[in-house]
């Protein structure tokens, strides 16, 4: 079947596994969660996931080729996240990938997890453009993009364009122009949440009680955040002058230090252990659990957060020109967010897309997706795949 390819994605705790034609047409996506095996620690355990990754993959790939009715013979090639991620899960797919590849005798093709990331829009916007692919696909020359990948494990910001095309589209080439100098945003909202003695992933949790709480309630604030001097000089490093930087571990221990000054503690533990006890436990369930110091609390939390992140993207946006937003990743599927980014870009006459919530989370089609324009380029993975849990995106600004 011509341009159909099986994405394979286990960078973090969601073992997925999709077929999606042409790089804009899903036939089958298919994840298996982690989270029950997690939230108990309130966070991912790299061993864990390497192991449940070792459990899953092959009834989920079955599942996706079964679901979408295809076979290995019909696959143009297997595409595989490489990185970043945990090193133990990301190797569950190399090898698993790798395998499949030699025994169907097909093509391996290896793709940035963040790349994904921003193809899981840009899968999204083919999906629902009529026409023929030059209608729907971006042509040289296209709007400069501004992409905000944000996620448990990283916050960035990248330029990309399509520059050349072949049978599979433009070629597309980015940019590093902000990145996070410690936590990313959505391990801040994990963090905050496992404090507060909320459920696991945090995201969700915060996102369901905010709106009960007074977002102006307590006033926290984003220090300025300046390159380090050593690395002004070094190779790829961002410049200072042209780059965003975010930082989420001092919002953190600010909300560490709020619930200490006000003796929360005690509430706190009682939350813990009364969702502890019950089956499943979702945000409504904490709803009644959380008194409007608390709920105050969250809510003006997120609105930072939020706030922060759509400040230096925009801030970005109008520093390099962008003409078009993206936001991608989990933390994209955070509402507020959402509201609060597309009203900024409505005033800017902006132009702003999201995944939808399905594909904000890691999953194997925006990896299928974005090995399209890579398949029809011939750039396939060498032998000696492996891998790279620290993998970089792009070129970075100097």
């Amino acid at each position: 079947m011509a341009g159909l390819i099986l994405g394979i994605e286990t960078s973090c705790d969601e073992t997925a596994a999709a077929l999606v034609r042409e790089g804009r047409e899903i036939l089958s996506s298919v994840v298996a969660s982690q989270i029950p095996i997690h939230s108990r620690y309130g966070g991912v355990v790299p061993e864990l996931a390497s192991r449940e990754h070792l459990r899953n993959i092959l009834p989920v790939v079955r599942s996706a080729l079964e679901e979408a009715g295809v076979g290995y013979a019909d696959l143009a090639a297997i595409a595989v996240t490489e990185g970043p991620g945990l090193a133990g899960a990301l190797l569950v797919g190399i090898s698993f990938a790798k395998s499949l590849a030699f025994a169907a005798e097909k093509p391996l093709i290896a793709v940035n997890h963040l790349e994904g990331h921003i193809h899981a829009v840009l899968l999204e916007e083919a999906r629902r453009t009529a026409g023929s692919r030059g209608d729907a696909e971006p042509q040289p020359g296209s709007p400069v993009l501004l992409a905000l990948v944000v996620s448990g494990g990283h916050t960035h910001l990248y330029l990309a364009e399509a520059r050349g095309t072949d049978a599979g589209g433009p070629a597309w080439w980015y940019r590093n122009v902000g990145r996070t100098v410690d936590d990313a945003a959505g391990e801040a909202f994990d963090k905050v949440a496992k404090l507060l003695g909320l459920g696991y992933p945090g995201g969700p949790w915060i996102d369901a009680l905010a709106p009960h709480g007074n977002p102006e309630a307590v006033p926290f604030t984003f220090a300025q955040i300046k390159a380090k001097a050593h690395r002004r000089g070094e190779p790829g490093a961002l410049d200072p002058a042209a780059a965003t930087y975010f930082s989420y571990s001092g919002i953190k221990t600010a909300v560490l230090r709020y619930t200490h000054v006000h003796e929360m503690e005690s509430s706190i533990e009682a939350r813990r252990a009364a969702l502890s006890a019950v089956s499943e436990a979702r945000p409504p369930d904490a709803l009644a659990l959380c008194d409007r110091r608390t709920l105050d609390l969250i809510a003006s939390f997120q609105r930072s957060v939020v706030d922060d992140l759509r400040r230096k993207t925009f801030r970005a946006a109008e520093h390099f020109g962008a003409d078009r937003v993206l936001v991608s990743g989990g933390v994209a599927a955070n509402r507020e967010l959402r509201v609060r980014f597309t009203a900024e870009a409505a005033e800017r006459n902006l132009p702003i897309a999201f995944p939808s919530l399905s594909l904000s989370t890691d999953n194997a089609a925006m990896i299928a997706a974005a090995a399209w324009p890579k398949l029809a380029a011939g750039e396939f993975a060498p032998e000696g795949l492996t891998a790279d849990p620290s993998l970089a995106l792009g070129g970075k600004l100097r």
